[in-house]
């Protein structure tokens, strides 16, 4: 379990964003845009940074807004922002899009359809492009339904966490079974068949016992696929998070068994075993790519995006471009008042060297497929395993431990040991020791 203690990233990214730096901005992020080869497939990001209510677990960048009036002027900032991109891409191909919060369904029908319409007037949709959209049920109206099938969408992902109410009052977050039932019949009913829900483990008051009957009773809902988070208590970086009482929470040894837990519920259901927190029906393109080895990995989690960019648009969205990692302005006054002047919001970033790149790709295969052949990838970029000998050391203690096998330059993490993968990244991290305390425990 000691691993388990450790603070680690969640690898979405490498460098993680703990090593962004104001040396990247506006005139880097146009260069890079521009840079770009024509007709490249880029995938897209929008992020609505507001909510209804605040839930007390949560780690995003969002805000409460009582009335309607910053929401609409913010659909406008994002309409502006997204043909700034377009002006200076050359044919740009959109294979994937992602809305992402924050709660996107906050947005009146009009201002998503309007922002869907702008994309289209910027970027060629491909034919076989995913459209994505995080949904909050408790919000959800049949008008918003109408409006995300004609905008498109052909995947949606419904947060849950738990269906217990001592949970839910601890977290703020009331949501009853029904309500997500009823959300779930309306997608379905026009056609949007590709859904998944978002549960949690590691909340307050929660028990191997609860988070095995919310995981029953959403697999009544017939979800494509299930995302299984640990919730991350941050309290220094997310202030809300202080009234959460710490008494309340499991501790690592308990974490560990609602995840065990849960998984064996999903898998005795015939889910397969996605990377470390996903699970989907074998039939589902996820699934499919993960036994392919064509699974990635960006700033939403698991995907099946293959392009190498990424156009992040909205507050604090983050980019990923072949030079390297941007991101907006983390204030929606902020990203207001660059986009309003005409100029990218871009305040920070990564340039990547080549060894980031090596590392990179090194700890995305191990967070994709558990195993990543090291020759492989070192030749890729002219360089030995022997390169790595520091780190290979680190891996034969955990080789001794249970947690990796080894055969040649190949490492792999077995079955019993996949909620380690991330210490097993850890090795390959090159920046962690000086940023540990910054990330949430590795359980």
């Amino acid at each position: 379990m000691k691993h388990l203690e450790r603070r680690i990233p969640r690898y979405t990214s490498y460098p993680t964003a703990a090593e962004f730096d104001a040396g990247i901005d506006a005139q880097t992020y146009r260069r890079w845009l521009a840079g770009l080869p024509a007709g490249a497939p880029v995938s897209i990001y929008l992020h609505v940074p507001f909510c209804a209510e605040l839930c007390l677990y949560c780690g995003c960048n969002t805000t409460v807004v009582r009335s309607y009036s910053p929401v609409a002027s913010y659909a406008q900032l994002l309409r502006s922002e997204i043909a700034m991109v377009g002006a200076l891409l050359d044919c740009p191909r959109a294979t994937h899009i992602h809305w992402g919060g924050g709660s996107p369904t906050i947005m009146q029908p009009g201002d998503l359809l309007g922002i869907m319409a702008t994309l289209r007037e910027n970027f060629t949709l491909a034919e076989e492009a995913e459209i994505a959209i995080e949904i909050d049920p408790r919000t959800m109206t049949g008008e918003h339904v109408t409006a995300i099938k004609n905008a498109g969408i052909t995947r949606a992902s419904l947060g849950v966490q738990d269906f217990d109410q001592r949970v839910q009052s601890a977290i703020r977050r009331q949501q009853s079974f029904d309500q997500t039932a009823r959300v779930v019949d309306w997608l379905r009913d026009v056609d949007i068949a590709s859904i998944n829900l978002d549960l949690m483990y590691g909340l307050p008051h929660q028990t191997v016992a609860t988070v095995e009957a919310t995981v029953s009773r959403t697999l009544a809902l017939r979800p494509d696929r299930i995302a299984l988070f640990g919730y991350a208590h941050v309290p220094w970086l997310k202030r809300h998070q202080k009234l959460i009482s710490e008494q309340t929470l499991p501790d690592t040894a308990e974490r560990f068994a609602q995840s065990a837990a849960a998984a064996d519920v999903l898998v005795s259901a015939g889910y397969q075993r996605v990377g470390l927190d996903h699970f989907a029906r074998e039939d589902d393109l996820l699934a499919r790519r993960s036994r392919e080895g064509r699974l990635h990995r960006n700033f939403q989690g698991y995907t099946i995006d293959e392009s190498s960019s990424l156009i992040g648009f909205g507050t604090s969205a983050i980019g990923a471009l072949p030079d390297g990692y941007v991101q907006n302005a983390a204030t929606t006054a902020g990203y207001r008042q660059a986009i309003s002047s005409g100029c990218f919001a871009t305040v920070r970033g990564r340039a990547l060297t080549r060894e980031d790149r090596l590392r990179r790709d090194i700890i995305e295969r191990l967070m994709c497929d558990l195993r990543v052949d090291l020759a492989t990838v070192c030749a890729s970029y002219a360089r030995s395993p022997d390169d790595l000998a520091a780190e290979l050391s680190q891996v034969v203690k955990l080789e001794s431990e249970g947690l990796v096998r080894r055969g040649g330059a190949t490492i792999e993490v077995p079955e019993s040991a996949r909620s380690f993968v991330r210490s097993v990244c850890a090795i390959f991290d090159a920046y962690l020791a000086e940023n540990e305390a910054r990330f949430s425990r590795a359980s």
